[in-house]
């Protein structure tokens, strides 16, 4: 995290304990916070630095699982996330996927920690209706291969999804279906209503995934959140409004999806002050003295 007043590791593993939350997202292998998380219990979505995926041969992929996957043998790995949001263009990223899942599966973790990689929704390319939903045409020569990567290994395809960024650059949308505050449908799509935003955009990608052969796959949203300044409709009460909701919302599943709960990670655990602009400072649920910004109940 870019903030040079955060808490100590072991201070963010005691606060995650003290608020119930059992899964934490890193975005780079720190090493003070996976030797925090020993024993912690606390399931984990490690992240390979999209300026290693270049150097992700086979060799360096083993160096890197020996180095930070099995020699904490007593961390619970989840997902390990090869990059994310990585350009289009990123020749890489397959092999770089292909390398890490070869290196984990002689330690026997291929079925506990999946290996995925985190797109943002820039990868639709229609995303209205939702039934309609597909990926942009001119990155399918990219991505197909990736998405029968997770088809084969039965990993999920992470989403870092934003109904903020959504509303922000849509003219017109009423606040109230980014927040999940609509008093009724707001979108209909032959049988399905949607009251709020997050619902539709995850159901468009799942319409895209049909289109692509992988109906089969599941979602996981590796980023949602809402900032609290810094921007157009940033305050604390959206904030708290937006993350509160979206903990109750995505228990009981999307209309495309209506028996699975929706795995998600909020962003962020804290205000990062290093960040730019201002806006990509205020995301966090508490201030770097540890102080929830608002209410918040994450059962």
């Amino acid at each position: 995290m870019l903030g040079d007043n955060l808490p100590l590791p072991q201070e963010v593993v005691t606060l995650y304990n003290q608020y119930g939350i059992q899964r934490m997202r890193l975005y780079d292998p720190n090493q003070a916070a996976l030797d925090a998380l020993r024993g912690s219990n606390i399931e984990v979505m490690l992240g390979v630095p999209n300026d290693k995926l270049q150097t992700a041969s086979h060799a360096n992929a083993d160096t890197w699982v020996r180095d930070n996957v099995r020699n904490y043998a007593n961390v619970k790995f989840r997902y390990i996330s090869v990059g994310n949001e990585v350009s289009t263009n990123n020749r890489d990223l397959l092999p770089a996927l292909q390398n890490i899942f070869n290196s984990i599966s002689p330690t026997g973790l291929a079925n506990q920690s999946k290996v995925s990689i985190a797109f943002n929704t820039d990868i639709l390319g229609v995303a209205y209706p939702q039934s309609k939903g597909e990926f942009k045409s001119d990155i399918r020569s990219f991505l197909d291969p990736i998405i029968r990567f997770l088809v084969d290994k039965r990993a999920p395809l992470l989403v870092n999804l934003y109904p903020y960024s959504s509303y922000v650059s849509t003219l017109g949308m009423d606040l109230r279906y980014a927040l999940f505050s609509s008093p009724g449908i707001v979108v209909t799509d032959g049988s399905n209503g949607y009251q709020n935003l997050f619902y539709a955009i995850l159901d468009a990608i799942y319409s895209a995934l049909e289109k692509a052969n992988a109906g089969s796959l599941d979602i996981v949203v590796s980023e949602s959140g809402w900032p609290t300044e810094g921007g157009t409709v940033t305050s604390v009460d959206n904030a708290r409004t937006y993350n509160s909701n979206l903990i109750q919302y995505v228990k009981p599943g999307i209309p495309k999806r209506p028996e699975k709960q929706i795995e998600t990670y909020i962003f962020v655990m804290f205000d990062e002050n290093r960040k730019l602009p201002e806006l990509e400072k205020n995301w966090g649920l508490f201030s770097a003295n540890k102080q929830p910004k608002y209410p918040i109940n994450f059962a």
